[in-house]
């Protein structure tokens, strides 16, 4: 099989190893508008199906034929690549890549690709978009349809950038290319044609988050149970995230420790427990604010919750700390992960130290204090001290 990349100047735009490979195929397989682009082939078109999961079974049948499927750029950026990797063995395809949407934006404008975000919202919500949006940050956007150019406009209106200079790219190599650049609050009328792709060089008096963790507490509704900030900030450099890992966050609250730790890194995962239905919603609604959707949210009670959970790298007790949770998971998961555990009642204190002096770890217990009107003057009014407890089993 091979795939090959292609772009809307069609043939033009092929490399002489990929009008080889597509030359040499019994069957050309592909979206309609890709097999569109490419004019008087001789062999067999095949038309892949939507939904696009449905195109595997059909081209896995071809086992043994010279396929040439065709896909968008670069297959292995925001392309199907992997996806169609993933159902072949290593010698059963290869891949010709065009320049991606993303490199050729760059070149049309000028921008340093590696310091400019680049990211992929055909099935995703805009709100993927949140933790990146600060003045003058640059992000390159591909989008499913034209209607979602007026989306993403009204989107950056809403959380205060819409000065934002959008430059609207449609069809960008083909015979159909329009580019047009506009402020996000200036954005004509036009009827937007897929495919479609923005480059947004963010501008604004908007709110930008915080690229260090313990964002602000009112970035996060909540029913008052949250992490408060400088907790927060603790408990995740206590959790310490390495790319790829898997966070079990019981007792989730507003979810703040879970939004948290995704945002440290793209590869990261995380499934968060909260025994109370309104708040599992209200975990659910932050994360998806905040860009972090992916956060799986569980409603029910821990160590019963946690059957059918991926297996966790880490796991944080915020809520619900008792003994017989503690021993679930001594019992239950693998040696090398890690467990952090706040408390703040002299109970649960009792039990992380009972834990401690069982498995070792570190212990430490923390007290802020802030200052507060004290008559005509001002004093220190302290928060409940907090007992942490961090072990590796």
């Amino acid at each position: 099989m091979s795939i090959i990349g292609l772009g809307e100047d069609g043939l033009k735009g092929l490399s002489c190893a990929s009008r080889s490979a597509l030359e040499a195929a019994e069957i050309v397989m592909g979206p309609a508008r890709h097999i569109g682009l490419l004019e008087g082939l001789a062999c067999e078109t095949l038309t892949w199906p939507v939904p696009f999961a449905d195109g595997i079974a059909q081209l896995m049948g071809l086992r043994g034929r010279r396929v040439a499927v065709l896909v968008s750029g670069d297959p292995f950026w925001y392309g199907a690549g992997a996806t169609l990797a993933r159902h072949f063995a290593p010698g059963e395809w290869q891949s010709f890549p065009v320049p991606s949407t993303f490199a050729r934006v760059a070149n049309h404008l000028g921008w340093s690709l590696e310091n400019t975000r680049c990211i992929g919202l055909h099935a995703a919500p805009l709100a993927r978009l949140r933790p990146d949006l600060a003045p003058g940050v640059r992000v390159i956007v591909l989008l499913r349809e034209g209607g979602g150019v007026r989306d993403l406009a009204t989107y950056l209106d809403a959380q205060g950038y819409a000065e934002t200079t959008l430059t609207i790219f449609e069809a960008l190599g083909g015979p159909r290319q329009r580019i047009t650049q506009t402020p996000a609050q200036e954005l004509p009328d036009l009827d937007y044609q897929h495919p479609v792709c923005v480059a947004c060089d963010i501008a604004g008096p908007g709110r930008a988050m915080s690229c260090a963790r313990g964002q602000a507490d009112d970035w996060f509704e909540s029913d008052g149970q949250i992490t408060k900030r400088p907790i927060r900030a603790m408990t995740l450099s206590a959790l310490a995230p390495v790319p790829f890992e898997h966070l079990w966050d019981i007792g989730g609250g507003s979810g703040s420790i879970g939004i948290e730790w995704l945002l440290c890194h793209p590869s990261l995962r995380a499934s968060t427990v909260e025994p109370r239905p309104e708040r599992a919603a209200r975990i659910a609604e932050n994360a998806a604010r905040l860009g972090v959707d992916h956060l799986r949210v569980v409603t029910g009670i821990a160590p019963d919750a946690l059957a059918g959970l991926d297996r966790p790298d880490v796991v944080f007790i915020g809520g619900g700390l008792c003994d017989d949770l503690l021993h679930w998971i001594e019992e239950n998961l693998a040696s090398g992960t890690r467990l952090v555990a706040n408390a703040v009642t002299l109970e649960s204190e009792a039990v992380l130290s009972g834990a401690h002096g069982r498995l070792g770890g570190d212990l430490m217990r923390v007290a802020v204090s802030r200052s507060h009107p004290l008559g005509a003057a001002r004093g220190w009014k302290a928060s409940y001290p907090i007992v942490q407890w961090s072990v590796t089993l």
